[in-house]
This record gives C-alpha cells, structure tokens and sequence, in this order.
C-alpha cells in the first residue's frame, strides 16, 4: 500500500488504477485512459467514479462505442436511468455509424430494459 492509498477511503486501489491515475497525474490525458480508470472503477462497484471517468472519456472521443456502453451501465448502477438511457442512446448510434453490430445489440437490449422499467414505474 502506498501513502496515496491511505488518503483515500475505501478499500486500497487495485495496482492497475494507481497506475493508470500517476499517468493521469503526469499529464498523460486521453480518451482510453479515462476508459480504464472507468473500468477499473466499475470493477471495484465504485460506480460513482466510474461514471466521472467515463464521462471524461465520452467527451474525449465521443466515438468511443465501449465507453458509450460502460457509461451508460455506470449511470445506472448510481440510480440514473434517464441518464443511461441517453448514454445508451448515444452509444447506439456511434456503433450503428461505425458498423459495430455487436455493441449497438447490446446497448438496444440495455436500453429497452430501462425504458420498460420507466414506463412502469420502476
């Protein structure tokens, strides 16, 4: 554990996150840093920063299909379903424009469950 885990509360973060975050630390911005920050976030249920992260990397490369995908799931793990609608939304047409079949399949599927959920009242 280093001293810059034991600022933070919590469980001490995983090698990987200290990592990617001393690149962020050094000036080494980008898009895909942002993603695995996300992503390392997410894997530890820190929801909340996952989103910030994601977020961060959405505005950086808004054609980032996994991103999109991540975000969305992240705005819904911290009780915001119309924001992960909208964040599913926009992932789906970034895949749809770059032929990524996949992630615009899974993405339609996630955002149906939360318009059905919305429309019922849950």
């Amino acid at each position: 554990m280093t001293d810059a885990d034991r600022d933070v509360p919590g469980p001490p973060k995983s090698p990987a996150l200290a990592s990617f975050e001393r690149m962020l630390a050094a000036g080494k911005d980008g898009a895909l840093l942002r993603f695995s920050i996300g992503n390392e976030y997410a894997k530890a249920n820190d929801w909340g920063a996952a989103a910030e992260a994601l977020a961060k990397a959405v505005a950086l490369d808004a054609q980032f299909t996994a991103a999109w995908k991540l975000y969305g799931r992240a705005l819904q793990e911290t009780g915001r379903p119309q924001d992960a609608l909208a964040a599913y939304r926009a992932g789906i047409d970034v895949a749809k424009r770059k032929g990524d079949r996949q992630a615009e399949k899974e993405m339609t599927v996630f955002a149906r469950r939360i318009e059905r959920a919305l429309e019922s009242g849950g």
